[in-house]
């Protein structure tokens, strides 16, 4: 098998005298889902903003790409390649696809030969060119709309593609499937299986099983702050995955 992509090795997190997390190991691979489950105050959400930069660890070290990278660091973290994207998507409403693709670093043209300005039709291109890399399928006169008249499916898909077009190689998706509606959940689940596809590793938050064991590989259960289990999915079934979680 390819060396993990990601390697996380005893990982602690304190917030004073909390001990949030504690000793966690996990890897993922390229190409690999790797659910991580557990209840609510399981240690879940510290763990992947620790991940994606936002929390330094208080012990342990977090490697991707054979490189380490505990910095506590959002924007370096990023930059290497790892990109979060949380239940609000962090899209801007008012604008439409392209200019959600290219938020913040949108590209620049010379009207008359001198006035600077936003290449808009360069950015409908090439978010029309990552859509359909990813088999995502939005139709043409909805590219120019703001993003608020797609439906959640697409916008989760708009906000998928953003990370891909800046070449993320890690996905964190944290609850991607939590306010849809079932077809739009498999729509979901159909994206993912496309970036698994493309090579790229996926963490998967989620609290719906029946979802995890439509796209995961491996299964992480977090109980208290610690790894209560590790299980292939086609190793495992949600009654154990739910004993994991509640008492091991």
């Amino acid at each position: 098998m390819v060396d993990p992509i990601l390697e996380v090795a005893g990982i602690q997190k304190r917030f004073g005298g909390v001990l949030a997390l504690d000793n966690v190991f996990m890897s993922v691979h390229p190409g690999e889902v790797v659910a991580l489950a557990g209840d609510n105050g399981a240690g879940k959400s510290t763990l992947i903003k620790i991940v994606s930069g936002v929390y330094a660890p208080s012990q342990g070290t977090v490697r991707f790409k054979g490189e380490e990278v505990s910095s506590g660091n959002p924007q370096k973290i990023r930059s290497s390649g790892i990109e979060t994207i949380y239940q609000d998507l962090a899209l801007a409403d008012n604008l439409d696809v392209g200019a959600n693709v290219f938020l913040g670093r949108e590209p620049l043209k010379k009207r008359f030969g001198i006035l600077p300005a936003i290449d808009r039709a360069y950015m409908r291109r090439e978010a029309d060119s990552v859509l359909s890399r990813l088999n995502i399928d939005i139709a043409a006169h909805k590219m120019n709309n703001p993003v608020r008249m797609l439906s959640g499916g697409q916008r989760q898909a708009v906000a998928i593609a953003r990370a891909i077009y800046w070449n993320a190689s890690l996905l964190i998706m944290d609850e991607p499937t939590a306010a849809l509606g079932v077809p739009e959940q498999r729509k979901v689940v159909e994206l993912i299986n496309s970036l698994k596809a493309e090579n790229v590793a996926i963490i998967f938050i989620s609290h719906n099983l029946a979802d995890i064991f439509a796209v995961a590989d491996r299964i992480v259960v977090l109980r208290r702050g610690e790894v209560a289990g590790e299980r292939r999915i086609e190793e495992t079934n949600s009654d154990e995955v739910v004993k994991l979680m509640v008492d091991g």
